[in-house]
Parts: C-alpha cells; structure tokens; sequence
C-alpha cells in the first residue's frame, strides 16, 4: 500500500522544498517509486508538465529528483501573483480565475475535493508520496478553509514533519510553539522535527536536540547543515531574487529585477557560466553602463511590470544601451515589452488598457484569455543549434519584425529579430539550458558548462547530503498508509 508523509516549516523559506527533492532523489537512487506532491503553491516560477498544464517550478524540480515526468496531479493548486491583492489561480495546471486575495482564501475550501482526488491519481503510481506544505504551519488565522497544510494533513491522514530552520534563530522555540498554538487534532499528526540549514559544528546542537524531544515528546532529526550547492538548482520563489547574481566573468548581463518577473529560472545558466557576470538590478538602482546584454525577463503582469520599468528609470537606459551599440533581448513578458503596443482589451492581467511598449522591435501584442503551454524543439535561426524550451504566455504578437523571427518550431516560427540584429524577443523559456546554443548566442567559446549535468550532479550531492546527516530510514519509517 502507498504510503506518505508531509514536511511543513515553521516559517517559509525553511528549506521544504530543497529536503523533499533530496529524499526524492535518494529514494530514487534506492529503486523506490517516489513522487512529489504540493497541495498549494504560490510561485511565478512555474513549469510546464508533459499532459499540458502547469506546476510549480520547484515540483517539477522535485519531480525531475525522483526521476518522474512532471504532471499537473503534483501540484494541483497554484497561484501565480499578479499584484500586491491578487492571483492567477491555477487548478490542475489550467488557469480558472484571478481572485483578490481575500475571495480566494474565502472560497479555497471548495478545492479540497479536487486537491485530494488529484492526491490519490498520484499515490496509485508510486510506494510513496513526500508531501510539502506551504508557508507556515503556525498560520492559524488562516486555519478556515485551508488546504495547503493541516487542512489537508488532516482530510488525507497523513503524518507532518514540522522543519525548522536554525540560521534565523530561536529555531526551539519556533517548533515548540508552532504545536503550542496549532488545534490539537492538527498538532496530533505531528510526529517529528527536523533541523534544517545549520553552519558550524552540528555536535553544538546536541543538547538543543534533547530540548526538542523532551519539549515536544517526539524525535528530532538532523541537524542538517547548510548546503552550499542548493545555488546550482532552480530556486522556488522571489525570496531567492534577494541574493541573486553570480560570476565574475567578463561578459556582463544585466537583468532588471521587475515586480512580477516570472520563470526566473531562465536566468540560472547564464548565472552559472563561465566568462558571465550576471546582476540583477534592484528596484532604485540604475542598470550598468558595462552590459554587454540587457535582458527583460518574464512577467505576470506584463503591462505593471513596464509601468515599473519606467517608474525606475530602467527604459530610458534601456534605450541608451542600445543606441550604444548593445544588445537586448526579451523573454516572453519582456518579448511583449520591447515591441511598439501591449494591448489588454479583456483585463487579462488588470484593468483593461493600451500600453506603449520601448519600440525596440516593430511589433504589437494582443494579451488573450488562452493560455499557450506546451514544450518545444527549436532551432535558434541565427546560429542553427538547436535547443528545448517551453512556451507559457498569454499573448499574440505581429508585426514586421516577426519576418525575421529567432527560433524555427516544425513549421512555426518564434519570435522577432531588429533589423540591425542587436535586440531579439522568444517567447521560448528554458532556451539557455542547451549548452550550444548559449554558446553560441553569448558568443563564447565552449562547451565550458554542462548545465544539465550540473543540475544532475547537485540533486545526487543532496541526497548524499541528507544521507549523512539524517537517519533516513527511520525518518521515512513515520509514513503511513493512504487512506482516503
């Protein structure tokens, strides 16, 4: 019979999503039939799953550890911001609504049945499913309804290991007081803690382990110590966007950091490359006169995210850049955002409107309620190397421009190239993982960088990590039958 067990934090950014894809892994690597699962998740940085829907970037992650097609039963439920009130909400990877926050977590509740049918799909292919919560176990305010943490605990019986992370601090009393304030039914299904993100020697925390376990009456795993190469994987959410750059090499990328960016896993190779420099410029910062590329990344919100390009400054170096012999280039919402019009005319994305793009490329586009999601084989037309990628957008775009389009798909064309070739828009993510072909487009000599191989590599050194530093088996030995 399936079994499964449940890892939720004290707070977010605990590392939840770093320990699923680690034991996935080393489940994987044991000859076990492991899957990932996320009732609910709230990401901009999603994936494209293999029956044509969407998931959190981070499941598909956890998925790929486990050595699984990525599928939308993973995770059933997902919310992508699209303002500081309000969410696109995904449901079994298809885009249903965008709610403010508060019609949203009034009426969640009535996806439980579908969050848990979309449970069972998944628990009837694999041994065992590693269940992640989201955010904070402790947010009893939001208890009513909920069906990203105990709410679902509960409905589908399934045992929590509550993490903690001990480089905040006051790491004891996060979990001794997250099962003082949960319902006693919820802190019932707590069966563990686990330590996670230690620096320093782990023998220090020895006596804080006996605390825990005389505190709480349950058995506390780990610690588990920092791990350094958690940079080399794609990161779950925005909060990594708060320490992200990379590289020391002489080619400079330059990114503005827009409030709604979106799939910014785009940017993990060239982060990783040697010879780049990348930098994420930060909102009231101006974009280095040494770019050699400026690149305008995704966007949930395309139209907001100009507005807030402009509001910082970043549109008038944008043009100097260019008019200076450099080169730009946009992916998806940035594509949208380098032609000459953004038009919503059904309030896709906001209140309905006209925008003016940067005028980099002569083209306009038309956002519309269908969303296109789907992966693609492509060839980069300028230097014929070939490369995989998908398409997650919500726009048609025409123009002159697209008559010398980036990429080749079968007999479709992508994208749109200057007359002068220096700025280009893709509507393709993922393109910069094929090593050739960025390469090729950065104009470097290689292959210095085997990205996939890398990504491979750091799943296996996770595994190996938890390993060493948790006792698996008897961690593991807490799961329990599905029931529902």
């Amino acid at each position: 019979m399936t079994k499964a067990i449940m890892f939720m934090g004290t707070g977010s950014d605990v590392g939840k999503s770093l320990i699923v894809a680690g034991l996935c892994r080393g489940l994987s690597n044991r000859g076990v039939r492991v899957a990932p699962f996320k009732p609910q998740n709230m990401s901009n940085n999603a994936a494209v799953t293999t029956d044509g829907g969407e998931i959190g970037r981070a499941q598909a992650l956890q998925a790929r550890a486990a050595r699984r097609d990525p599928i939308t039963a993973m995770n059933p439920v997902l919310l992508k911001p699209e303002n500081e009130t309000g969410s696109q909400v995904v449901v079994r990877g298809q885009r249903r609504a965008s709610l403010s926050a508060r019609q949203y977590w009034t009426d969640r509740g009535q996806l439980l049945p579908e969050v848990l049918e979309a449970f069972s799909e998944l628990a009837a292919d694999v041994d065992i499913v590693l269940v992640e919560g989201a955010g904070s176990a402790s947010e009893i305010n939001l208890r009513a309804g909920d069906i990203a943490n105990f709410g679902f605990a509960r409905a589908a019986n399934v045992p929590v290991v509550l993490i903690g992370d001990i480089h905040r601090g006051g790491v004891i009393a996060s979990i001794v007081g997250t099962l003082a304030v949960i319902e006693p039914g919820d802190a019932a299904l707590v069966r563990a803690s686990l330590i996670n993100k230690f620096f320093g020697d782990p023998t220090l925390f020895e006596a804080g382990k006996t605390l825990l376990v005389e505190r709480t009456g349950r058995p506390c795993f780990g610690p588990v110590p920092h791990f350094a190469d958690a940079t080399k994987l794609p990161a779950e959410d925005a909060l990594a966007l708060e320490t992200y750059a990379g590289g020391t090499g002489d080619y400079h990328i330059v990114v503005p950091r827009l409030p709604r960016i979106a799939n910014f896993d785009d940017l993990d190779p060239l982060r990783a490359e040697p010879g780049v420099t990348l930098s994420l410029v930060q909102p009231g910062q101006t974009i280095p006169r040494d770019a050699n590329l400026i690149l305008l990344p995704g966007s949930k919100a395309t139209r907001a995210d100009l507005a807030a390009l402009r509001a910082n400054g970043w549109d008038i170096d944008v043009l100097a850049h260019h008019r200076a012999g450099g080169r730009v280039m946009g992916i998806c919402g940035g594509y949208q955002m380098l032609g000459r019009t953004i038009a919503d005319p059904d309030g896709i994305e906001g209140a309905p409107g006209n925008s003016d793009g940067l005028g980099l490329l002569a083209v306009d586009t038309v956002l519309a309620p269908t969303k296109q999601l789907r992966t693609e084989q492509a060839v980069h037309l300028a230097s014929g190397e070939t490369f995989a990628g998908y398409h997650m957008h919500m726009g048609v775009t025409s123009g002159r421009d697209t008559a010398r389009p980036f990429a080749q798909i079968g007999s479709d064309t992508d994208g749109a190239v200057s007359v002068d070739g220096r700025v280009s828009g893709t509507y393709l993510h993922g393109l910069f993982a094929a090593d050739s072909f960025r390469h090729a487009f950065l104009g470097s000599a290689g292959p210095d960088l085997d990205y996939e191989a890398g990504v491979e590599e750091a799943l296996n050194g996770l595994a190996r990590h938890l390993e060493a530093h948790i006792d698996i088996d008897q961690l593991l030995g807490l799961a329990e039958p599905i029931e529902i």
